[in-house]
């Protein structure tokens, strides 16, 4: 098997830099370890096994809607139009395999945990708050660090017991400090319109099991740092943020879904030093420089424990690069939407096994910009064996893409399985409801 299982030494004890504390007292040094306990237990020891499981539930999807479809064909062959039309005009909207298990329910608002049962891929043991209490934020505000008022978003996210975290109202919460996020918890902002905007961003450090989903993060800023509370019995001094929309950090299933992010100060979403077990989907980025980073650095080795699965999101207007740059890891890149990146789309270092499948490649006009892939400045004597690999992408504009390395045991799996996520031309409709949903109550979402 071709694919690298990572030395216990490698998991253990290397979180621990660069933490953005001033300094590491016990509290911030137990978290480190239970995180990589937490990130041993959600490493997949066969990633290519969750890739197969992956393209199976998206043709299952295909075949329920192929069903749908020749029974309203037979209904109207059998003089049933009008019956047929309500029943499209009522037709759930879903068309992937995640939305496909809530949106079609039109009581989701009464059963908003549902959406716990729903990731897929390398995060798809991700439950957030399931089987917590509801908590609604009712404050937009952002005041005390230290001491959140009851009502207010931090209040939620460092509580010690799950949670599932919705809002009152539409509401902008602009962060004074980095919202830092404890275990076992869902943001979860459908029904309503909720922007974190204009201040900073959402940290995801040294914790398992966070769900972010229906949000809009824009316009997201380095804040100076400070002393933050990050649980209800520990604070410590923080130094300088990044600017990231979302930081992942030491963390371990994880899972975006539904969100819209555009002008960041750094990253729009990141996820470095050890974490694993994520997904991120049904996303739409816009207008930005680096867009998703997936891996600390190129010296950093405990970045080998990385899986992280991105699927049906939409890569849209005024993207510049990283979209994502991958080291280290295996990362599943599936049946996304490419449109027209300004310097490449997919790029990475240091040996990542990265497969590309089912995506649609729009290349920009530009002549110097054709190529999906982008291997930093290393020579081809080093990255021909990296494993890369492209499987049933559609090129566009004269997109093209760079494979390299040994894939053979992953295509004879593909073959023997007989499984295939959706080729690049069903993109358009798969990622069709990216980003942020408006969803009302009492109808399907």
């Amino acid at each position: 098997m071709i694919f690298f299982v990572p030395p216990s030494h490698v998991l253990a004890g290397t979180m621990r830099e660069g933490t953005g504390n001033a300094y590491s007292d016990a509290f911030i040094e137990e978290r480190a370890v239970n995180a990589t306990k937490a990130a041993r237990e959600a490493y997949n020891p066969h990633p290519h096994l969750a890739v197969l499981n992956f393209n199976k539930q998206i043709l299952q999807d295909q075949d329920d809607d192929d069903e749908d479809d020749y029974n309203s064909t037979r209904r109207m062959l059998n003089g049933g139009r009008s019956r047929s039309r309500r029943r499209s005009s009522s037709k759930c909207m879903a068309t992937n395999p995640i939305d496909r298990c809530w949106r079609c329910n039109k009581n989701w608002a009464q059963n908003r945990q549902a959406l716990g049962e729903c990731a897929r891929g390398f995060g798809e043991h991700t439950t957030g708050g399931f089987g917590g209490e509801i908590y609604v934020v009712t404050d937009e505000s952002d005041d005390d660090m230290l001491n959140p008022k009851k009502g207010t978003l931090r209040w939620g996210v460092i509580q010690e017991k799950p949670l599932w975290i919705i809002f009152e109202r539409s509401m902008i919460i602009t962060l004074q400090q980095e919202l830092i996020m404890n275990n076992d918890k869902t943001i979860d902002g459908r029904g309503v319109s909720v922007h974190i905007a204009h201040g900073a961003g959402i940290t995801v450090q040294f914790v398992h099991n966070v769900i972010i989903h229906g949000i809009r993060i824009h316009h997201i800023v380095s804040k100076e740092g400070g002393m933050i509370r990050d649980s209800l019995d520990h604070y410590g001094l923080r130094t300088v943020s990044d600017g990231d929309g979302i930081s992942i950090f030491g963390a371990s299933k994880v899972w975006v879904d539904h969100v819209s992010l555009d002008h960041c100060t750094d990253g729009l979403i990141d996820a470095i030093m050890a974490s694993t077990a994520v997904t991120i989907s049904n996303c739409k980025f816009n207008h930005h420089n680096d867009v998703m980073l997936l891996g600390a650095s190129n010296s950093f080795h405990g970045d080998e424990i990385m899986q992280v699965t991105i699927a049906f999101n939409r890569f849209g207007k005024g993207l510049v690069q990283r979209m994502p740059a991958c080291r280290w890891g295996f990362f599943h890149v599936v049946n996304n939407d490419y449109n027209k990146w300004e310097m490449y789309a997919i790029g990475g270092s240091m040996n990542p096994t990265i497969i590309s499948q089912g995506n649609r490649f729009r290349a920009p006009d530009n002549v110097h910009a054709k190529e999906v892939t982008h291997r930093d400045h290393f020579h081809h004597k080093v990255w021909k064996h990296w494993r890369w690999r492209t499987v049933n992408d559609l090129f566009l504009n004269g997109a093209f893409f760079v494979a390299s390395g040994d894939h053979s045991d992953i295509a004879q799996d593909l073959k023997r399985h007989m499984v295939q996520a959706k080729d690049g031309s069903a993109v358009g409709l798969l990622t069709r409801y990216a980003g942020v949903l408006r969803c009302t109550p009492h109808r399907p979402c």
